[in-house]
């Protein structure tokens, strides 16, 4: 296609802590080279379209145990797909107009990155079983204030409810269908559900201590 395999990436780093030590202490003591990347506001390249920061690449990391380690060295990385990874909310809204102007499905605005948890929810409980519309990007996105971002449903699934496969296997059970203009939000560390059909907005939040199945339950209201 003409581009890097390896896209922009959220750059989680893990790292042995005895390499990390004697990289440390090393010949170049763990520094990595630094530089800017200043971004202008029109091509006359003579006002900085917000301030600039000094940064350094992230595998000029790997490069320095390589370096101190040597064939000791085990260096490698797991690439996951954008969707169940990676959404940054650092553009204003009106630099990310702009970008989606240029063409770009990833604006990176605060509204773009909630419509990618919605998205990322909604493929969590499809695979879950759950009967639900999932939004496919970009042909199901619709712009709002010049941001395309999903209809529905919006899905919230807080850390207490879930985060794993299997957590999220164990605690959805049954019939459970979400209709495409639903808002749910589901928190609770002994939350179960079973047999749910929504059509609308359901918010359940239970306590600590509280062990709660929901059975059967329907709703239908204005969201």
């Amino acid at each position: 296609t003409g581009y890097s395999p390896f896209p922009g990436n959220v750059n989680n780093i893990v790292i042995e802590m005895s390499a990390y030590s004697k990289t440390l202490r090393g010949e170049d003591q763990g520094v990595v080279l630094e530089f800017v990347n200043p971004k202008y506001k029109d091509a006359t390249r003579t006002d900085f379209k917000k301030p600039t920061r000094l940064e350094c690449m992230m595998q000029d990391i790997p490069k320095l145990f390589q370096k101190e380690m040597g064939t000791e060295a085990n260096i490698g990385f797991t690439m996951f797909d954008r969707w169940f990874t990676f959404s940054p909310a650092k553009n204003a809204l009106e630099a990310g107009v702009e970008d989606v102007k240029k063409g770009s499905t990833a604006p990176g605005t605060m509204s773009s990155a909630e419509s990618d948890k919605y998205i990322q929810n909604q493929r969590k409980l499809k695979f879950a079983g759950v009967d639900l519309p999932v939004t496919q990007v970009p042909d199901d996105l619709i712009p709002v204030s010049g941001i395309p971002v999903t209809e529905g449903p919006r899905i919230v699934l807080c850390p207490a409810f879930g985060i794993t496969q299997e957590e999220l296997l164990a605690k959805i059970q049954g019939d459970v269908k979400i209709s495409k203009r639903s808002s749910v939000v589901l928190e609770g560390h002994h939350l179960t559900i079973k047999n749910l059909n929504v059509d609308g907005a359901l918010v359940i939040r239970t306590g600590e201590d509280s062990h709660v199945t929901v059975d059967g339950l329907k709703v239908s209201n204005k969201g």
